[in-house]
């Protein structure tokens, strides 16, 4: 191989870059996007709040792995690692939340750096000055605010931003740009379409903004509450940052339909108190007549669980779980969570957990553990001005017993409420002391009681009867770990060759999506029509000519009898990353007259013919990902809903159980014929096993409620068989507490 150089003009060096990069195989270096940033500081008691340590939450586009950690060479700073990161998508291209703390002067000035694929830095500017308060003697803590998902709106849609705010000393919140001219941001121009209800601290959309990304850069301050007689407020105590993104779409649909919180799901603002060593889990629900959820995006602290997430024609779940352990996180900690659709989201929401302060226990007091039982004596010298009969355990059920000097507790680890909970490769079985202001009716001035207790048990230790993993329902219904697949065949060939030959159609399923027509084109119907037989020269084509048509099989090998295949959305790209996305079903419609499904006698199998010149693909490949979940009726005569013909509520979904969701993609597939032999591909994803819950007992594996697989790059698929993509469907096991 020789090289000889050409001189070119200085304006062609980067087209000349291009063609090298393009031609050795290389690609372009990702950009990386700051999408969001705030920081809670928490002053140091050590040095009479000179330092603060600030805890730092922020978005960046692309995968975690893009990201270089902010920490390196940084001194007092620790990256907080969660082993299921907290990701998402927006307009195609991947999110990741970064959390770190690090140790700062309070009046601090400086950039954040993620490395030197980043667009640009981000700019930090703290006002913490120590301030001890006049009401407590103590030092002032800057306000909280929780940061979002990455934010979304339409244009001509006006749209509402609630800010989550929270101040631990009580104090009033306002909220305001950030000023340039005061060297709080960089770069930082008020947007015109963008409305502060400082007060509130809430943002307001006007709609009056081209498609793109914009970003928002305020300034969070404490005030001592005034009356509202006062006419000059009090002045700020401290500042914060907070930096938002908000990327602005196209609409499709009119500007009042959007994802809907159920009345289940917590409020925003919501405060929850949590004790050491104990559970806090909630779910979040929607409901999106338009689209279906395809993700709720969750924000939250380390060791989150987010887990059984399911999107089922309009309606969406995900539960989420946080135990406390051991941790340096501030006393607020928010969990920030948002609904997405391919086009809409909904009102994000945070709520808040407390991590309640405890006391030390008093002198005397002897707290034993063994194999099977916690035994307690306290002295009840500690317990002044509190009714020792109204003091109850978990389980009410259980009783305890005192004298003048003791109260006495014999809690078994598998009964009276005690719960078992997993910290790293510790199992903890915890219980609580507290007082029971229902067991009397009479109102008395006395103090209540909340002492929780735990027993921990080393991993090495963690073993036998009283330490197993728990089988999920999810698990007892479809087996372990069932695969669900992708796999394409020419007509008339696979393993339901029988069906697709002189294929019954499902005539025009399309129910909900957008293609311009009639009511009656738009109309649902379960009948059939039968279509002509396929010859064999539909799979004997010239090498290198367009292929017409492909039959997609969605399966699954779950062993459960009567397990029903229910196919929720599918989406077609030309690219791998599905930046452009085309809709090919929703809501288990068809969703352009170039898909139809094949009606099979399979339950556990949807096979859809795809007609793919109507589908407008470009190029030699292209790419599927389907989301579905698994079904199975409870009566042996039932079948589970119809998501295309039933109007989905969460009343008929009670006959029917259904797994969590699942997402799967395509490798990709050749849209001309090619010399391959038919073969079949496989991939199946990596799963990750959190350290947050697993022992030396047998192996508890996580990961994040959807799995997305693609097999390694495939220049030509095989010609009678041209992408298959295998994935597990997985979900959290943990003991009983959490089920």
């Amino acid at each position: 191989m020789s090289l000889c150089r050409i001189p070119l003009p200085t304006k062609m060096y980067a087209l000349t870059l291009l063609v090298l990069l393009q031609g050795f195989g290389l690609a372009w270096p990702k950009i990386i996007e700051p999408l969001g940033m705030t920081v809670h500081v928490v002053p140091q008691e050590s040095t009479s709040g000179k330092t603060v340590r600030a805890h730092f939450t922020a978005i960046i586009s692309g995968e975690c792995s893009d990201v270089s950690s902010p920490c390196d060479g940084v001194d007092n700073c620790v990256v907080e690692e969660n082993t299921v990161p907290f990701t998402g998508t927006l307009a195609g291209s991947s999110w990741c939340s970064h959390h770190w703390q690090q140790t700062l002067d309070s009046n601090y000035e400086g950039t954040i750096s993620f490395g030197p694929g980043a667009s640009r830095d981000l700019f930090v500017k703290l006002k913490a000055d120590p301030v001890v308060r006049a009401n407590s003697g103590k030092l002032n803590h800057p306000a909280f605010v929780a940061l979002p998902p990455p934010l979304r709106a339409r244009e001509n849609c006006p749209h509402h931003f609630p800010l989550a705010v929270r101040d631990l000393d009580g104090d009033r919140v306002r909220c305001r740009f950030a000023l340039e001219d005061q060297d709080e941001c960089n770069k930082c121009d008020l947007l015109s379409f963008v409305e502060l209800d400082s007060e509130k601290c809430s943002l307001t959309f006007t709609g009056d903004a081209k498609a793109g990304e914009y970003h928002v850069y305020l300034m969070a301050e404490d005030r001592v509450p005034s009356p509202s007689s006062m006419q000059a407020p009090s002045a700020a105590m401290s500042a914060v940052p907070v930096v938002l993104s908000l990327t602005v779409e196209a609409a499709v649909h009119s500007c009042s339909v959007e994802p809907v919180a159920s009345e289940e799901t917590l409020k925003e603002n919501s405060v929850m108190e949590i004790f050491p060593y104990s559970i806090k889990n909630f779910s979040v629900e929607y409901d999106s007549a338009a689209e279906s959820v395809t993700d709720i995006a969750v924000i939250g602290p380390p060791g989150l669980y987010r887990v059984r997430f399911a999107s089922i024609g309009s309606l969406s779940s995900l539960d989420i779980a946080w135990v406390r352990t051991e941790n340096k996180l501030p006393l607020l900690v928010p969990i920030c969570f948002v609904a997405n659709t391919a086009s809409l989201q909904s009102e994000p929401r945070c709520v808040w957990l407390y991590q309640r302060e405890t006391l030390s226990l008093p002198t005397g007091t002897v707290l034993t553990c063994d194999n099977s039982q916690m035994t307690l004596a306290l002295p009840t010298s500690a317990l002044t001005q509190i009714r020792l009969s109204d003091l109850r355990l978990n389980d009410p059920d259980c009783t305890l017993s005192f004298n003048d000097t003791f109260l006495f507790a014999t809690i078994p680890l598998l009964g009276c409420g005690t719960l078992p909970v997993h910290s790293g490769d510790e199992l903890i079985y915890t219980n609580k002391i507290y007082t029971d202001i229902k067991s009397t009716q009479v109102i008395r001035r006395s103090n209540r009681l909340v002492l929780p207790l735990a027993c921990r048990i080393p991993g090495v230790k963690a073993t036998g009867p009283n330490y197993k993993n728990m089988d999920t329902p999810e698990t007892k219904v479809f087996g372990p770990k069932p695969k669900v697949a992708l796999t394409f065949h020419f007509p008339g060939q696979g393993p339901l060759s029988k069906f697709t030959k002189n294929p019954n159609f499902r005539t025009n399923t399309r129910r909900v999506r957008r293609e311009v027509g009639d009511e009656s084109k738009n109309a649902t119907s379960n009948t059939t029509t039968a279509a002509p037989s396929v010859t064999e020269a539909a799979t004997t084509a010239a090498i290198g000519s367009q292929i017409q048509q492909l039959d997609m099989y969605v399966s699954s090998n779950s062993s459960a009898p009567r397990v029903e295949m229910i196919v929720n959305s599918c989406w077609e790209s030309e690219t791998e990353d599905f930046k452009n996305p085309h809709l090919v079903m929703e809501s288990g419609c068809t969703a352009t007259a170039s898909v139809t499904e094949i009606v099979t006698n399979v339950t556990g199998t949807k096979v859809f013919r795809m007609n793919l010149p109507g589908l407008n693909t470009a190029g030699t490949v292209m790419y599927m990902r389907c989301t579905v979940n698994l079904c199975v009726a409870l009566l042996p005569s039932g079948s589970c809903p119809d998501l295309c013909t039933t109007k989905i509520s969460r009343a008929t979904l009670v006959n029917s159980v259904f797994s969590s969701s699942y997402t799967v993609t395509s490798d990709p597939i050749s849209l001309v014929v090619t010399k391959a032999p038919p073969t079949t591909i496989t991939t199946t994803p990596t799963t990750t096993t959190p350290t947050t819950t697993t022992t030396t007992a047998p192996t508890t594996t996580t990961t994040a409620p959807t799995t997305t697989t693609t097999a390694p790059t495939t220049a030509n698929a095989p010609e009678k068989a041209p992408s298959m993509a295998l994935g597990v469907l997985l979900a959290l096991i943990i003991l009983q507490p959490f089920l």
